[in-house]
């Protein structure tokens, strides 16, 4: 059974335990960088079951939904009450090949998009961090409270990447 908007959020927010969110998605690209620099290619793309992403999926998952932070943070913060689609990150990972990217390409398209959507929520006035958009799925949604979610986002994929990455060490090549 699927989990509900508000089992992933809780979801989500459970990983933060009182981490603070900003410090988190600044740090976030270096870790993946620092799990994924020396594995080979083949290790990247396989799947640890039929049905899981492989790390090159969740890498290509990040790149992607990074885009979709930045287009909602600058939405909210110029438009507050400004109405949020969701996405299905399934039909985008099947629509745009998830499987055949490049890691390390992904990983690069990440880096500078969570560096300019950082570098956004530094310069905004601390104000903005309670202008709001509405989530199609999971309601009113703050800055500070997306800036949460976006960091337990980051938390719960980067423990996804150690998993897969712990589970192929000690296989063969």
């Amino acid at each position: 059974m699927p989990e509900t908007a508000q089992q992933y959020t809780q979801r989500l927010l459970g990983y933060l335990a009182g981490k603070p969110a900003l410090r988190i998605q600044q740090s976030t690209p270096k870790r993946l960088a620092l799990l994924t620099n020396r594995v080979d290619r083949k290790k990247l793309t396989q799947r640890p079951a039929p049905d899981k992403w492989s790390v090159a999926e969740i890498l290509a998952h990040l790149a992607d939904s990074e885009l979709v932070i930045g287009w909602r943070l600058r939405l909210i913060l110029a438009s507050n009450g400004a109405s949020i689609q969701p996405y299905d990150q399934d039909v985008w990972a099947s629509t745009f090949n998830y499987r055949r990217r490049d890691p390390g390409a992904s990983l690069g398209t990440f880096r500078v998009l969570r560096g300019s959507n950082v570098a956004l929520l530094k310069s905004a006035p601390k104000s903005s961090m309670e202008r709001f958009g509405i989530h199609a799925e999971r309601g009113k949604e703050t800055v500070s409270h997306f800036m949460n979610l976006v960091a337990g986002h980051d938390l719960n994929h980067l423990q996804q990447i150690e998993r897969i990455l712990h589970a192929t060490k000690g296989k063969r090549k």
